[in-house]
């Protein structure tokens, strides 16, 4: 049973103006999807929707909200979303295979967490990292190595760094072992709305790099 706990402070602010830019690049990304009918528009989408409510919950539940399995099952669409897409708009040929992996992924972690199971603390990690690394490595591989997309879409990379770090903590957090003991549940519940907003920064300058690169 969920208890309202309404965020009337400088925490709730924050998760306000994430949730406002993550509504202003959702706008964008339907623009472009409504053009080019990009399947990885769609999955940007989901995973800045799900951002979006998960910001809103916070916001009227308070952080005892991530105690919830069923929360941390539909958080993981974050990452799993943002990547899906990454891979489906730029490595095209390794998508099924991924898609694949995402989909293991998301029932893993909702079959762990839900049914509270030690494998948790394995399950989390390991597919949040993944997420996490792709969207850190493909957009600066992009801009550094391959060079043919804008630099600034590299900041996407940077949104993928802080989502990983965010999400990796947490799973430590919920499985009783903070990251490498630094991370406790006062530090992470101190520094996750301006790390959520930071990280929805990044992304929206990095995505609007690319969607502009498209006009």
């Amino acid at each position: 049973m969920l208890k309202f706990d309404l965020m009337l402070n400088l925490d709730g602010l924050v998760l306000l103006l994430t949730g406002l830019t993550a509504i202003y690049l959702l706008m964008h990304f339907y623009k472009r999807y409504q053009k080019e009918k990009g399947l990885y528009d769609v999955y940007y989408m989901l995973g800045f929707t799900v951002l979006l409510v998960s910001g809103l919950l916070l916001i009227f539940f308070g952080w005892g909200i991530l105690a919830s399995p069923y929360v941390l099952t539909v958080a993981t669409l974050i990452p799993l979303g943002i990547s899906m897409g990454l891979m489906n708009q730029f490595q095209p040929e390794y998508k099924k295979a991924y898609s694949w992996f995402a989909l293991v992924g998301l029932l893993a972690i909702a079959v762990t967490s839900i049914g509270e199971m030690s494998l948790k603390s394995i399950t989390v990690p390991v597919f949040h990292g993944v997420a996490g690394l792709i969207i850190f490595g493909l957009p600066i591989f992009k801009c550094v190595v391959k060079k043919d997309a804008k630099k600034g879409f590299g900041m996407v990379g940077i949104g993928g760094a802080l989502i990983g770090i965010g999400g990796i903590a947490l799973a430590f957090l919920n499985a009783g072992n903070p990251l490498f003991g630094i991370f406790t549940a006062d530090l992470i519940f101190m520094i996750l709305a301006p790390l959520l907003f930071l990280m929805t920064l990044a992304f929206t300058f990095g995505f609007r790099k690319d969607i502009g690169s498209e006009k």
